[in-house]
């Protein structure tokens, strides 16, 4: 976690939109896109090796960065997947009210966190 707040990337298939409607929720963290950090069109390893670089929890819709295979919870300092449909702003921004309303932040670093329509599913590291 950064000081002062959670550190994240919001992934290029996440509504650009979402970044600044997000630093209006939390203003103390630190929120990026991959399209005003010079990421858009790089491959999955280029913006997860990004991220973890910042300390950031990456928020994405795709289903690679929740692979637990190539990225156990614990290795890595968070991945929260969003599983809605259709990825609009609107859909995205209830997911992730859902999200921050239910989980504490704490709850969101080094964890693979799986946010669908009706559920949040939290993968913490195997200890």
């Amino acid at each position: 976690m950064s000081e002062g707040g959670l550190a994240v990337l919001l992934d290029q298939n996440v509504p650009r939109a979402i970044a600044a409607w997000l630093r209006s929720l939390r203003p103390d963290w630190k929120v990026w896109h991959t399209a005003e950090v010079d990421l858009s069109g790089k491959s999955d390893p280029e913006v997860f090796d990004w991220a973890q670089a910042k300390k950031a929890v990456i928020v994405t819709f795709d289903e690679d960065f929740a692979d637990r295979r190539m990225h156990p919870p614990g290795s890595h300092c968070g991945v929260i997947r969003l599983r809605v449909w259709p990825t609009t702003i609107e859909e995205t921004q209830s997911a992730l009210e859902r999200l921050l309303e239910g989980v504490p932040e704490g709850d969101l670093t080094g964890c693979l966190v799986i946010v669908d329509a009706r559920h949040i599913r939290i993968r913490k590291a195997v200890r």
